[in-house]
């Protein structure tokens, strides 16, 4: 059966945040049912749960108790955890943590964006010091649920607009488009292929339009037909690369959206017995560890990864002590890093 409820009459909406006491009268549950909810426990049927939290967003919740001493550690969650990509994310946390005697709890979305249900009870059962989510998202409710229990969240590399309110941390994506394309350009390139990220990603957006004012200002459109919109996988990257490569007129540069997508691209080259630099350029982006040992070498936009995550650990850690972060969205730059996957067109 689906519990519903009429909403509170104007004369009993008290001025302050409720008590676990109120709530369990306003729902017309226990206080011990409340308790469950507000401290992450399973044993709650889904409805009440709901029920239970629209109160508490509703209304707000306040402690009559002092607020429980958070654990040691910091939660920090991946949409997908594999590749270089996370190990340098896993890196910046890890130094910021050991700094303030913390431990580092590592999950992984399995590809929910947002977190499924049931993700948010975990967290609130463990009570962590904080939680760092990394290229994913939360939903205002999820936000809130964790704002309630006094859970700072920080969003890395988020997928979508996180909002004034959410904390976050990411790169500069569209000057980091802007350069790959300028570089390509200044290099006599003019028919560059695009292998983009997932269009919910905001990055992925973000470099797209950075590349597209590059071509615009140096006055060469950017040819739809050149264009593919991959999911940052290096497979994803060598499909659309034998795609591009099989056209009639292929293209002479390939912009990656990351450094696994410029794998895939350098593999379907190599099928094709086609030469790079000399017969074919290619950019990544991310600049993690493995481009330097690809061959030859990839020239690619570094993003900042592990100060991302570092600046990110340092934002929680405040908020945990109670301090507001100076700014809620911070961005660090990127650049360009020219190596040998890059060379003059040749006519």
């Amino acid at each position: 059966m689906t519990t519903t409820r009429e909403p509170t009459p104007p004369d009993r909406i008290p001025s302050r945040p409720l008590t676990i006491a109120q709530l369990a009268e306003l729902a017309g549950v226990s206080p011990a049912t409340v308790s469950k909810v507000v401290n992450g426990r399973s044993e709650v049927a889904p409805e009440t749960r709901a029920l239970v939290e629209d109160l508490i967003r509703e209304h707000g919740y306040r402690r009559q108790k002092k607020r429980p001493t958070a654990a040691p550690l910091i939660e920090l969650v991946f949409n997908e955890l594999e590749g270089g990509y996370a190990m340098e994310v896993i890196k910046g946390v890890e130094q910021v943590a050991r700094e303030h005697g913390l431990a580092v709890v590592v999950s992984e979305l399995q590809d929910h964006h947002p977190p499924a249900k049931g993700w948010i009870e975990g967290v609130i059962g463990r009570r962590p010091h904080g939680v760092i989510v990394v290229f994913s998202g939360l939903t205002r409710a999820q936000y809130g649920q964790l704002r309630t229990r006094d859970i700072p969240v920080v969003l890395v590399d988020p997928t979508g607009d996180p909002g004034h309110k959410m904390p976050s941390v990411g790169a500069g994506n569209w000057s980091g488009g802007l350069s790959a394309a300028r570089h390509l350009l200044e290099l006599g390139h003019r028919r560059i292929a695009l292998i983009t990220g997932p269009a919910d990603a905001l990055s992925s957006r973000a470099r797209l339009d950075g590349f597209r004012a590059a071509m615009d200002t140096a006055g060469v459109p950017t040819d739809p037909e050149l264009v593919r919109q991959g999911d940052f996988s290096a497979e994803d990257g060598l499909e659309h690369a034998r795609s591009l490569l099989a056209l009639p007129q292929p293209p002479t540069a390939v912009f990656a959206f990351n450094d696994a997508q410029a794998m895939g691209v350098y593999q379907a080259a190599h099928e094709r017995g086609l030469r790079i630099p000399d017969e074919l350029s290619v950019v990544g982006f991310d600049d993690l560890p493995m481009a330097q040992w690809l061959i030859p070498a990839l020239t690619t936009v570094r993003q900042p990864l592990t100060e991302m995550a570092a600046a990110a650990t340092t934002m929680v850690v405040a908020i945990a002590r109670g301090d507001s972060p100076p700014q809620n969205r911070l961005e660090l730059t990127t650049g360009l890093v020219v190596r040998g996957s890059t060379a003059p067109l040749v006519a």
